[in-house]
């Protein structure tokens, strides 16, 4: 080879090197990025962690920040729906109150009988005979059931349920009487009383001693006893459907 010749390939070679015709070999990243399949496994991998951190970040939305401090005030607000159910609204009380069962009016049921039971309109025949009080020449219905014993003591009469005393009073036909308002538009009436332990305005609860069983002028022959009457809304009912059990 002359001279001319090298000199020739020489200039060549450098005018290779500085197009990047082949003068420099490619590297590693380029051939991968110069593979067809490269982009759309960047693409799909992207949308999936875009994807992960949505329902991430969904998903703790949703929890509540402090699971301990969610269940603290769970159980305040239980309790303050329960001291303002019992001590601060009236009509709990007042539901608390008329749960009470009538009781009987004395203090041992088994030493007393009802000498006049109540006077039922759908009752019977025998019925209306036994529950009509004579007085003075004329008949009237019994409202209540008498309580006597049977050796004609007298007894003590007990509320036979928690209220407030309403009435205390001295009627000459009917005797001494005490009535007691109680919740739930009842009222317990006493009557035919002797000597009697509470007055107008007094609290009492069931089984409290309000007097000693006494006599009237309407129903003199049944010596000592108590009569005994319920009403409900100003009407009265029976109480020996609503008395417990002896």
């Amino acid at each position: 080879m002359n001279e001319q010749d090298k000199n020739k390939q020489t200039h060549d070679e450098s005018l290779k090197n500085k197009q990047g015709d082949s003068g420099a070999k490619p590297s590693s990243w380029n051939r991968v990025l110069s593979r067809r399949w490269v982009f759309p496994a960047v693409y799909t991998a992207a949308a999936a962690l875009i994807l992960t951190l949505v329902w991430f970040y969904q998903d703790a939305g949703q929890k509540p920040l402090n699971p301990d401090t969610a269940a603290v005030v769970s159980q305040d607000t239980a309790g303050s729906g329960n001291e303002a159910g019992t001590a601060g609204d009236p009509a709990a009380v007042e539901v608390v109150a008329s749960a009470e069962n009538l009781a009987w009016p004395v203090a041992s049921p088994s030493d007393v009988e009802v000498v006049k039971p109540f006077y039922d309109e759908n009752g019977t025949e025998e019925n209306h005979v036994a529950a009509m009080v004579q007085y003075d020449n004329t008949f009237v219905t019994n409202n209540g059931i008498d309580i006597a014993r049977e050796d004609n003591k007298t007894f003590d009469v007990k509320a036979a349920l928690s209220g407030e005393v309403t009435r205390v009073e001295d009627v000459a036909v009917f005797g001494k009487v005490v009535e007691i308002t109680h919740p739930g538009n009842l009222k317990t009436v006493y009557q035919s009383l002797g000597d009697i332990k509470v007055k107008q305005g007094d609290e009492v609860k069931q089984g409290d001693t309000l007097a000693t069983a006494g006599r009237s002028e309407i129903e003199k022959d049944l010596g000592n006893h108590v009569h005994f009457e319920v009403y409900e809304d100003g009407k009265p009912v029976n109480p020996s459907d609503l008395l417990t059990q002896r």
